[in-house]
């Protein structure tokens, strides 16, 4: 029965992200720049569905360019509950924070930043109409986690976020992704295209390649048969 259950499984989940790729930390630095992106829903649960989450994923980044996944809220909620939902989180994250969320394209996407710019009028705001596909906009948030950059602060929250993060792209429900790949766009305003998610794949096998211990090179006694027999390879 137990092999039954996973007949849906693709061999992707899992590719994108693995949760031992991350250190789940205790302390964070105190000095971090901070934002919560939001990607955001506006259905609220019923018996006869179900809907997307709300989810607001707190991020911060080090002066060594480390990474600090903060903080996760999540609801299903109707429009008035989501309001309430960002302002509650906004308020208990402090002026510091500064705050982002996607903005759908067309009037009604516009008319929705204004009026929650609007809501959160004592804080730093930010809407981002968001381009690209999912798998593409996660790359590099993927590749930060994959290269250890990607330090992750213990909470009730982080097995809920590890599943859809793992489960990535073959959930129903993948709103933990946009909302982390909102984020790091927040900290790197320059890195939404192909090019630079490649620069971030390289960096990430830099990384990758410096945490490996380097060989060790013998150097022979001069006059030595073994010392001679380079002295020949390099003549």
């Amino acid at each position: 029965m137990e092999d039954g259950g996973n007949w849906k499984i693709r061999p992707t989940a899992g590719l994108y992200f693995k949760k031992e790729w991350c250190s789940v930390v205790d302390e964070v630095p105190a000095d971090l720049e901070i934002v919560r992106y939001w990607d955001l829903a506006a259905t609220e649960k019923t018996e006869f569905n179900d809907p997307d989450w709300t989810v607001g994923i707190k991020l911060g980044r080090d002066k060594n360019g480390g990474f600090w996944l903060l903080d996760m809220v999540r609801g299903r909620a109707n429009p008035g509950d989501v309001d309430r939902l960002l302002l509650n989180t906004a308020t208990q994250d402090g002026i510091r924070v500064r705050i982002g969320f996607g903005q759908d394209p067309g009037q009604a996407g516009k008319s929705q930043a204004l009026h929650l710019v609007r809501a959160l009028s004592a804080f730093t705001v930010t809407p981002a109409p968001e381009s690209g596909d999912k798998l593409t906009r996660f790359g590099p948030f993927s590749s930060q986690c994959r290269a250890g950059n990607m330090k992750i602060r213990r909470g009730p929250w982080n097995e809920d976020l590890f599943r859809v993060l793992e489960g990535f792209p073959d959930l129903a429900h993948d709103d933990e992704v946009d909302a982390c790949s909102g984020a790091l766009e927040m900290l790197n305003p320059h890195m939404k295209s192909w090019g630079h998610y490649e620069w971030m794949r390289r960096r990430a096998q830099e990384l990758e390649e410096q945490r490996k211990p380097q060989p060790v090179k013998t150097v022979f006694a001069p006059g030595s048969m073994e010392w001679q027999a380079e002295q020949n390879k390099s003549s």
